[in-house]
């Protein structure tokens, strides 16, 4: 007998000892236990809902915040607590509740009412988007979701490159596949130009000297690994010129 006291009137039996009514209480909580029983756990007598959220944290489930129960299966969350989905109905239909439910304006809705609502469901986390709205790749995104395939950094509203149906940051897209201007060495977004067995941009290829736009119609020479336009190439001392034509005839011979 806990008290240390004599008890005169009702008395309760448990846990091999008498006590008082009100003091025998949930080793957790204090909530006295006399009239709604109580559970043995680890020694300690405990309410039923206390002894729940002890199992639970043991198995690593949640306890139902409306019946204190253990959630054996996936929980339903709502205003950041969970729930059994079997606890509440479509506040549009009337249909019970399953664990993808959403939740809209405090209020929950089974997935056919909310998607008929038009609210817009990110392409990533298929969760509704309440706030500002990414539109991409013939999908809408939370601004945190839409994200690099490989770094999966959010683009935060910088230019994304699309490959098969997932988008990169420029940085991986040139890494992964993309062709690389030569002189800009930015990802070639138009026709690329092929020459000196390197690729460029239309607007990139031009001569490394006098900077005149060049295409694959004009003649020109390689000088350093760059195109030299004919006029430029005519101004070069007669040594250098042998030098690159005698280089020329060599690589052509290979």
């Amino acid at each position: 007998m806990p008290a240390g006291e004599f008890i005169i009137g009702r008395v309760i039996k448990a846990m091999n000892n008498s006590w008082h009514p009100d003091c025998f209480c949930c080793d957790i909580c204090q909530a006295v236990l006399a009239d709604v029983g109580f559970v043995k756990n680890a020694g300690r007598h405990l309410c039923r809902p206390c002894h729940n959220r002890e199992k639970a944290r043991g198995l690593g489930k949640y306890i139902c915040q409306k019946c204190h129960a253990i959630i054996e299966e996936q929980p339903l969350i709502f205003k950041n607590d969970p729930y059994h989905p079997d606890h509440f109905n479509c506040s549009n239909c009337g249909k019970e509740l399953t664990a993808d439910a959403r939740e809209l304006k405090g209020e929950l809705y089974c997935l056919p009412c909310h998607d008929k609502m038009g609210v817009p469901i990110c392409g990533a986390c298929r969760r509704p988007i309440e706030g500002r709205v990414v539109n991409a790749m013939g999908k809408q995104w939370h601004v945190e979701h839409f994200v690099c395939a490989k770094c999966e950094k959010p683009f935060l509203g910088h230019r994304h490159y699309e490959r098969k149906g997932l988008a990169y940051c420029e940085t991986h897209y040139n890494q992964l596949f993309g062709d690389v201007c030569y002189h800009c060495n930015r990802v070639i977004e138009g026709d690329v130009v092929s020459a000196l067995n390197k690729a460029w941009c239309v607007n990139c290829f031009s001569c490394s000297t006098c900077n005149t736009k060049l295409t694959l119609k004009n003649k020109f020479v390689e000088f350093d690994m760059k195109p030299v336009c004919k006029k430029c190439y005519e101004k070069f001392p007669l040594e250098l010129k042998k030098r690159l034509k005698k280089l020329a005839e060599t690589v052509g011979r290979k």
